[in-house]
């Protein structure tokens, strides 16, 4: 499992600190592992078509107890319909052995599935069932048909009593009618409806077994799940060890999701850990096609999950020395923020890449408290939000009111913005429209995800700008208009398979090429005054260090 470097690794730096799993830019020695796995994968047939349908691979650098440097490989789930295969890591807990628990579990609830499913597939059930309709179905016809009958009788006999004076017999005869159909139909509904109950009784010998087996199942199934979460037990870098009902009953207070533990990250892990490697650097990477919805690229490199590995990785990396997740880690050149207008009412500045506008839970000091420590005001209110690791002009209000009007404006898309991005790729297609609802991934915060039944309408216009390369590789300058205002709208529109398909360089959370920042800038603004009414522009050139194509 463990894998010597076919690659020249000599003169290449050890990271000090083990990388934060979650949001990372991967070390050069983890690209390097990446390529030589993905070489595995394509070097058998099965695994590479298998792949191919997308799966996350991992590698983890390791230093083994004689001092040398290598790694080793994982994959999330199966592969080729296995949980182990030459080359790579076990599972933590194979609960996947033919003779153990599980399988001899799975398979009694297998056979409740298959009982549950000959009974409403048999004879007797169809029979039963399809007497019930046709009993329900005959009775709401008479019914009907009985109802608009006496409904006619009725119309005739107010006709007669509107046609004349009927004597006292003639009266008395009219409302004796009227109380016989009343009861005719109330006795014709109690026949009918033991007709009904009669069929059903017979169909209900069928649902309660039903009832009965579906019950059986969903118990099995609960304390199975329970049983094999407590099976997992996973190690952390000091040798304590804890099962996954643990962790996530002590961090969440919850069973974990299904699936947990089986993603390549914590098999890598316990493997380093029983086997007496030091971790030094770790990365995931999906191969073959995107899943629908997630943005997922082929050879993009991406964070752990936060639904089912978060607590598990928080337990497995106590005892390493880890770095802080980028998202940990802004704030510290706030004071690169620079005022390029301001008057009376507004300012306007430019936001380096890595400050959060407003202040955060993480991300040190943000450009609303800079700006009202060097204005020496709290009367600074920012109109307007860029992501942390985007830069570019920001709208800053100087009253409460004025921050009223500018919110409204950009509530109503009044004001005209656009973005330049340097692009992972070169474009197909020099502009276009991307049109693609977005909703939270809440498994994988604060990432967004293509939703197209719960999500938010999100529409962007794009346009080619140049072709470039940037670190020896072909990108594509663009410029992104954001119709509408989403979380992450223009990162998830460019990286999108049903979008650009190209993710933002240094964009980590959505597999763009690793850079230093995010090449997202906010370069242009425009808007009317919200005081003076007059039409402001503002801009600001996006300065990145590339070479023509």
């Amino acid at each position: 499992m463990f894998h010597i470097f076919d690659t020249d690794i000599s003169q290449a730096e050890l990271p000090e600190l083990f990388n934060n799993p979650f949001y990372y830019c991967p070390h050069p020695l983890c690209e390097i592992a990446a390529r030589e796995v993905r070489a595995l994968l394509n070097g058998n047939v099965s695994w590479a078509a298998d792949a191919a349908k997308g799966k996350m691979m991992g590698v983890l650098v390791v230093r083994d107890q004689s001092g040398r440097v290598g790694y080793v490989a994982g994959f999330s789930g199966l592969l080729a319909g296995c949980n182990r295969q030459p080359g790579f890591v076990p599972p933590v807990f194979d609960f996947l052995a033919p003779d153990g628990y599980f399988k001899s579990e799975e398979k009694r609830i297998s056979a409740i599935n298959a009982e549950m499913e000959g009974l409403k597939t048999s004879d007797g059930y169809v029979a039963a069932w399809n007497a019930v309709a046709a009993a329900e179905g005959a009775a709401v016809a008479e019914l009907a048909s009985r109802r608009e009958e006496f409904a006619a009788n009725k119309r005739r006999r107010a006709a007669r009593r509107e046609g004349g004076v009927l004597t006292p017999d003639e009266a008395a005869l009219l409302v004796r009618e009227s109380q016989f159909e009343k009861a005719e139909l109330k006795r014709l509904a109690r026949s009918l409806n033991a007709v009904v109950d009669e069929k059903k009784a017979a169909l209900r010998v069928f649902e309660e077994r039903l009832a009965a087996l579906s019950a059986e199942r969903k118990k099995r199934s609960s304390a199975l799940q329970e049983w094999l979460f407590s099976q997992f037990k996973v190690l952390d870098a000091r040798g304590e060890e804890k099962s996954l009902l643990d962790i996530f009953s002590e961090q969440r207070g919850c069973l974990p999701p299904a699936g947990t533990g089986e993603c390549a990250a914590p098999k890598m892990l316990q493997y380093a850990y029983t086997n007496g490697l030091q971790p030094l650097a770790m990365a995931e990477f999906w191969v073959g096609a995107s899943p629908c919805g997630e943005v997922r690229r082929d050879g993009c490199f991406y964070g752990s999950c936060m639904g089912k590995c978060y607590p598990v990785l928080t337990h497995m990396l106590q005892g390493l020395p880890v770095e802080a997740s980028l998202l940990e880690r802004g704030g510290d050149n706030v004071s690169d923020t620079k005022i390029i207008y301001e008057d009376g009412d507004i300012v306007v500045v430019e936001k380096p890449s890595g400050v959060l506008s407003v202040p955060g839970i993480v991300g040190g000091v943000s450009v609303q408290e800079w700006l009202r420590s060097t204005l020496k005001s709290n009367d600074v209110f920012v109109a307007h939000r860029l992501d942390m690791a985007t830069s570019g002009l920001l709208v800053v209000a100087k009253s409460m009111e004025v921050f009223k009007k500018m919110q409204s404006m950009f509530a109503e898309r009044r004001v005209e913005k656009r973005y330049a991005a340097l692009l992972s790729g070169v474009l197909s297609v020099a502009a276009g429209v991307i049109e693609l609802p977005l909703s939270p991934d809440y498994d994988n915060r604060p990432a967004q995800k293509v939703d197209y039944a719960g999500g938010k309408p999100a529409r962007t216009l794009y346009k080619a700008v140049s072709a470039v390369c940037f670190k020896g590789m072909r990108c594509a300058f663009v410029s992104l208009v954001p119709v509408t205002g989403r979380t992450h709208q223009l990162r998830v529109h460019c990286a999108h398979a049903s979008g650009l398909g190209l993710p933002i360089v240094g964009d980590v959370l959505y597999g763009g090429y690793s850079a230093s920042r995010l090449m997202l800038h906010a370069e242009y603004l425009s808007f009317l005054h919200p005081v003076s009414g007059e039409r402001v522009e503002f801009s600001s050139p996006f300065v990145v260090d590339v070479s023509c194509c």
